[in-house]
């Protein structure tokens, strides 16, 4: 009995580790069914065991792991993915939608800065990930610039672009400043349609991605094994999710994202404290858009395709539920939740058409049920070794 309270204690690796493997094998069960009954028998086993982990408070558990462990488990989540790789090596389907998951696990990123960090709403989030997909479709088929520098060009003119809308955000609060920017989304698709030049409502084709002489659009032989050339982008979308995981956290817990929780907490007061509240908004706005915009530059490349109607204000919603599923101001939620957002419609094709309204009454339900979402963030340490007891 004494072993079993050890598994459990707050600084035990177990829960995290436990929770990392478990995802990780019903990843690849998920991927792998291909009936409709078997996808829904793994769905109806998920639902049916949240109530049992809920009633040992397991969201608890890992939340603590992690806290206490957090190198360890980067490590197995790293391990996780490449592990679901390897299992389907060879098929495209598959490593399409883990590329699909992790490159949207960027874009949140962002958007988690903004909502989660800052308190900026931001209802336009698939714009600017459109924004770096019509970049990558322009300049990489008009100019000869080398591709790394399309898709960094792709974030800073996300960036640049999401400037025109820094100052009705500054002059407006809560819901009025959500409206400018589910204004500035409608407007995004409408003007990319009547735009000739960068395709108009056909869109545009993309060229895919070459790194250094290395073509990711072309499939790799290792030990006389062929891997899918999705699993190229895989790897570098797990690169970037990386990078952008490490960023956020950097910043969450420097004196950066200090300010940004203030600011997000009680404007008035960070104001009267002396913190300059419009520098730490443009801040979280220009970070996150420029992150949407690099994942947006690489997915355009990874689809070959820029069309309007992946980059509408029912994609951005998509975003937003993935953030508000996966827990505001956590990073660890929204790898959770981009993968239940993202991967159920497709492998539920009886679902696919119903999407929108299947999002929108999840966030109902989080919103009513669960409003700090599956996985809550964790109360800020403003001493170091510091914890809540």
């Amino acid at each position: 009995m004494s072993a079993i309270r050890d598994l459990f204690r707050p600084d035990s690796r177990f829960p995290g580790l436990a929770s990392v493997a478990a995802v990780t094998l019903f990843c690849i069960l998920f991927l792998h069914a291909e009936s409709q009954g078997a996808v829904m028998g793994l769905v109806v086993g998920a639902l049916a065991g949240l109530p049992l982990l809920a009633r040992f408070d397991w969201t608890q558990h890992v939340s603590a792991s992690f806290a206490h462990h957090p190198r360890l488990l980067h490590g197995a989540m790293l391990a996780g993915v490449i592990i679901v790789l390897a299992a389907f090596h060879d098929q495209h389907f598959p490593l399409l939608m883990l590329a699909t998951v992790l490159l949207y696990i960027v874009v949140c990123l962002g958007l988690n800065v903004q909502f989660g960090y800052a308190g900026v709403l931001n209802f336009a989030g698939a714009a600017f990930f459109g924004v770096g997909a019509y970049t990558s479709a322009v300049l990489a088929t008009k100019t000869a610039l080398p591709h790394l520098l399309v898709v960094a060009t792709g974030g800073v003119l996300a960036a640049l672009i999401g400037s025109l809308l820094i100052l009705p955000l500054l002059r407006t609060r809560g819901h009025y400043a959500a409206l400018v920017t589910i204004a500035f989304s409608l407007l995004f698709k409408t003007l990319i349609e009547v735009n000739d030049a960068l395709g108009g409502p056909q869109g545009l084709k993309v060229p895919g991605l070459n790194l250094f002489g290395w073509n990711l659009n072309e499939a790799l032989g290792i030990g006389g094994v062929e891997l899918s050339f999705y699993a190229n982008y895989v790897v570098l979308a797990l690169v970037l999710a990386a990078a952008a995981f490490v960023l956020t956290r950097r910043l969450e817990r420097s004196w950066i994202g200090l300010n940004l929780d203030a600011v997000s907490l009680d404007e008035t007061a960070s104001a009267t404290f002396g913190i300059d509240v419009a520098r730490w908004k443009i801040t979280a706005f220009t970070i996150g858009n420029f992150f949407a915009g690099v994942a947006g530059a690489v997915y355009g490349m990874m689809t070959g395709f820029a069309h309007p109607n992946n980059y509408t204000f029912g994609d951005s919603l998509i975003l937003v539920s993935i953030i508000l599923l996966g827990g505001i101001g956590n990073p660890w939620g929204l790898a959770v939740a981009a993968a239940i957002v993202l991967v159920l419609p497709e492998k539920l094709q009886f679902i696919q058409e119903y999407r929108i309204l299947l999002f929108s009454v999840l966030v109902i339900l989080i919103l009513l049920f669960r409003p700090l979402g599956l996985l809550p963030r964790q109360v800020r340490v403003y001493v170091p070794g510091w914890r809540p007891r």
